[in-house]
């Protein structure tokens, strides 16, 4: 039988959310902090489950993003991934790579996150890892600041996971996550981790 490794990324494989990171590097502290200041009232409404979660991180993602070069924007994302190793947890890059050398093993990142800007931090690992994010939307080159896919989280993820891989009795599943948008998938799971690389923890 097969095995499938299911790893979160924000929090589970890196010490910190990379949406708020990657806005810091590419557009600066400052910029950074007026844009959460502006959006702070939604933000809130998100946190109290008054707004949706999905439609407050696509207002923030546009107000940073629209209108950016696709071309630009993934330099930004290879630039960001290459300069920010630290951000990922050892024990759970350690444990990536032992899984990705199991041949009966299939090895999936499961993210909220945009794919664009989590993929780089595998491409040295193994191509054999897929990434499952939150996709963009581009026309004419250039970001809308729209998502095409739902949100990653919660129980998305555990959709996106079926659509692959429908037959749920060929597989086993182990999954790794460490927030309220892992639950779907770790209870979806027949071994599930929560915050399991938190070696100092």
């Amino acid at each position: 039988m097969k095995r499938i490794y299911a790893f979160d990324f924000d929090g589970t494989l890196t010490t910190k959310d990379t949406l708020i990171e990657f806005i810091r590097f590419s557009k600066g502290s400052v910029r950074l902090f007026l844009g959460f200041l502006l959006f702070s009232p939604l933000l809130i409404l998100m946190k109290l489950h008054l707004y949706p979660n999905w439609k407050a991180k696509q207002r923030v993602f546009s107000w940073f993003f629209r209108g950016v070069s696709l071309d630009s924007f993934n330099r930004l994302c290879v630039d960001f991934a290459q300069q920010n190793k630290q951000l990922l947890r050892p024990a759970g890059i350690k444990k990536l790579q032992q899984v990705v050398r199991d041949k009966d093993s299939i090895v999936l990142i499961i993210s909220a996150s945009v794919d664009n800007w989590v993929c780089p931090f595998f491409d040295e690992i193994d191509k054999k890892i897929q990434v499952l994010g939150t996709q963009i939307e581009v026309k004419g080159g250039y970001l809308t600041g729209r998502f095409i896919t739902k949100n990653c989280y919660g129980q998305e993820k555990v959709c996106r996971l079926k659509a692959l891989y429908p037959q749920r009795e060929s597989y086993e599943l182990i999954a790794f996550g460490d927030s309220r948008g892992d639950k779907e998938l770790l209870a979806h799971a027949d071994k599930g981790y929560y915050k399991p690389f938190r070696e100092t923890e």
